[in-house]
């Protein structure tokens, strides 16, 4: 689902679609897949409830998973989605995922502190147009 892009980033495509919800969620069993095999680091057990930190157009956002949400789809608040540059939702869309460091770097810049993804006592949140 997604590839390596950068020192800070993977690269995937998912549909992106509008939602009714409060917050950015993908099918729980991807979100868990994906936390596990690109967050853990060998060491003791990597919390695969966190959010996943994804750049969406110009905005950061926290991705939890949600059962009900389809496969390979990031379903984004309005509100959120208004924010960004993609017109005629759901569309299959760019999406960069930041790796434990670049994310544990956003979350500084928004004042969350230090988090750490791969560490399961961190917790964090990511708003829109963070770190950007």
């Amino acid at each position: 689902m997604f590839e390596s892009f950068s020192s800070s980033y993977y690269f995937g495509r998912l549909y992106v679609t509008p939602s009714e919800g409060d917050e950015p969620v993908m099918q729980r069993e991807q979100h868990e897949r994906v936390a596990e095999q690109l967050y853990h680091d060998g060491s003791g057990v990597t919390r695969v409830d966190s959010p996943l930190v994804m750049k969406l157009d110009t905005a950061h956002l926290a991705v939890r998973g949600e059962d009900g949400v389809p496969a390979d789809t990031l379903a984004v608040p309005q509100s959120l989605l208004e924010q960004t540059d993609i017109s005629n939702p759901p569309a299959l869309t760019e999406v960069f995922l930041a790796k434990a460091d670049r994310a544990s770097q956003l979350l500084q810049f928004t004042g969350y502190g230090e988090a750490d993804p791969s560490d399961p006592s961190d917790e964090f949140d990511v708003g829109p147009n963070a770190g950007t």
